[in-house]
C-alpha cells in the first residue's frame, strides 16, 4: 500500500514539474507570449518568433521580434519540407511588411517536418525547425 503512495506522489511531482518547466520555456521571461497570430505553428529562435502557416497551395512565414512584427524587407527564407524520405525545397520571398511567402503545390501533412534557414536584412542566418501536427 505504501508503494502506491510513493508512486502517486512521484507522478504528481513530475506532472507539476513538467508544467512549471513548460511555462518557463514559453518565453514568459521575455515579457511576451509565443502564440499564433495567423493560425500557424510558432517557434522561437535567436529571441525572435517565427510562425509557419503551411497550406497545400501556400506557405507563409511571419516574423516577430519580441512580440512585434519584424521587417521582411530584404529577407529570404529557404525551407526544406521533410516527409519521410521525401525532401522538397521551397524559397520564400517577402510578401508583406513582416512575412515571407511562396505559392505552389506543397506536400503538407501531419508529420511533415520543416527546416527553415531565414536571413533577415543585415543579420546572420537563423535556423528554425517546425513539426506539422
Amino acid at each position: 500500500m505504501r508503494i502506491h503512495h510513493i508512486i502517486a506522489s512521484s507522478l504528481l511531482a513530475l506532472a507539476f514539474g513538467a508544467q512549471a518547466g513548460d511555462e518557463h520555456n514559453h518565453g514568459h521571461e521575455h515579457g511576451h507570449e509565443h502564440q499564433s497570430l495567423h493560425g500557424g505553428i510558432v517557434t522561437e529562435a535567436k529571441d525572435m518568433d517565427f510562425e509557419l502557416v503551411a497550406k497545400p497551395d501556400q506557405i507563409a512565414l511571419h516574423v516577430r521580434d519580441h512580440g512585434k512584427p519584424a521587417s521582411a524587407k530584404g529577407a529570404t527564407a529557404k525551407l526544406t519540407l521533410l516527409n519521410g524520405a521525401e525532401k522538397t525545397s521551397v524559397t520564400l520571398s517577402p510578401a508583406g511588411d513582416s512575412h515571407l511567402q511562396a505559392m505552389g503545390n506543397f506536400a503538407i501533412k501531419s508529420g511533415t517536418k520543416v527546416v527553415a534557414l531565414v536571413t533577415l536584412a543585415g543579420k546572420k542566418p537563423i535556423n528554425v525547425r517546425f513539426a506539422i501536427k
